[in-house]
């Protein structure tokens, strides 16, 4: 049987009641906290039968189509909800690998683990989680595609876990403004914000700011793209991945490793988050008039309040609004670790940056913030 992790996660023993009333002791209970995913075993007397729901293609499902959702909201057992996919591939930030149907059939507390139906009675995603400021149905819920939840639940089944494949690099949604500084399509590919060290992208050969098009041979228009192929390839083996590196087209190998337990698979590392309080450098904050900010030195001290201890950067201090800077994104307490793929460490080497740079052309930030790594594009 499958179900939500959030759902037994930390019971002594878990139930399972069917709609006649009929009661079992879960067995066996196997989870995927990356996708809040679980299966549980129960043992039904000699000539028992349970009927099982078919299982669809959450890939074909289009927003618009009708669904239903079931499950036992308040504890009313058996409640059906309808409504449409108001969308695909959402992130909420509720679990690490996201990747969500979105609905406005009623999802509440006590629909979790339930089944979203299409018409033809086909499962095709898992109720997980609703968006709510009164804590309960305000039209947005959400459910695990059960393409993802099939293949999830099939390793926890045949090998107690779930392996998944990782190249470890960070990545991010190329935007209007890196688009055009890239070279790429907006929307197209995924872009490498950061290469995490002895990682299967760094024996690759990958590089910050290249821009994944496809891997082995699917088409990559997002992060979600990229890590749905990656992780479930065969790990050990090598695959081919066709990359943009300045405006010119290629393609790579690269071996995929089995994923660490701590990482993500976007990219990012859990960190405690510090508070963004930072020191100005010996010589007082360097402004920088056209972008509209004023940045500082960032001294070990600042760097460990900030929760990044390993960064490396000048902590952006004075934003001015409605600045090209402000309007990109940039906020106090950022810390800029590069210019164009140009490392700086002190004022002074982002002023040497920053010399000959055309903002009607338009730069690339490699940034860090208690989250981790991001690449934010500037131009005007």
């Amino acid at each position: 049987i499958m179900t939500n992790n959030h759902v037994v996660n930390g019971a002594s023993e878990v139930k399972v009641r069917f709609a006649d009333g009929r009661e079992y002791l879960a067995t066996g209970i196997k989870t995927d906290p990356r996708t809040d995913i679980a299966i549980l075993r129960v043992n039904p007397a000699s000539g028992e039968h349970f009927e099982a729901l078919p299982l669809g293609n959450s890939d074909q499902a289009e927003v618009g189509d009708w669904v239903l959702a079931i499950g036992s909201p308040f504890g009313l057992d058996m409640t059906v909800t309808a409504g449409i996919v108001s969308a695909k591939g959402r992130h909420i930030d509720k679990t690490d690998r996201e990747d969500f149907i979105q609905t406005d059939a009623a999802i509440n507390p006590g629909n979790s683990g339930g089944p979203l139906l299409n018409l033809d009675g086909e499962v095709i995603g898992i109720n997980t989680a609703i968006s709510t400021r009164s804590g309960g149905y305000d039209g947005v819920g959400f459910a695990v595609p059960i393409n993802m939840a099939h293949w999830v639940s099939d390793q926890l089944i045949t090998k107690g876990s779930v392996r998944r494949a990782y190249l470890g690099v960070g990545i991010q949604q190329v935007n209007g403004t890196l688009a055009a500084v890239l070279h790429v399509n907006a929307g197209e590919g995924a872009i490498v914000g950061e290469i995490k060290p002895n990682s299967p992208a760094e024996k690759a050969g990958l590089k910050t700011q290249d821009v994944i098009l496809d891997f082995n041979g699917q088409k990559v228009d997002g992060p979600s793209d990229l890590a749905g192929a990656v992780e479930r390839m065969e790990v050990g083996k090598t695959y081919p991945m066709t990359i943009v590196r300045d405006g010119k087209r290629m393609s790579i190998p690269v071996t995929v490793q089995e994923m660490p337990s701590h990482y993500t698979s976007l990219g990012r590392e859990e960190s405690e988050e510090g508070n963004n309080e930072n020191n100005a450098n010996p010589n007082g904050p360097m402004s920088f008039e056209e972008l509209g900010i004023e940045v500082k030195e960032l001294t070990p001290q600042v760097a460990e309040k900030m929760g990044i201890k390993d960064a490396k950067g000048v902590v952006v201090g004075t934003v001015k609004p409605g600045s090209v800077a402000a309007e990109a994104g940039l906020s106090e307490g950022m810390v800029i670790e590069s210019v164009n793929k140009h490392s700086v460490a002190s004022p002074e080497q982002f002023q040497e940056a920053m010399k000959g740079v055309s903002l009607k052309k338009g730069l690339i930030f490699q940034i860090r913030t208690p989250r981790g790594t991001t690449l934010l594009g500037i131009r005007k």
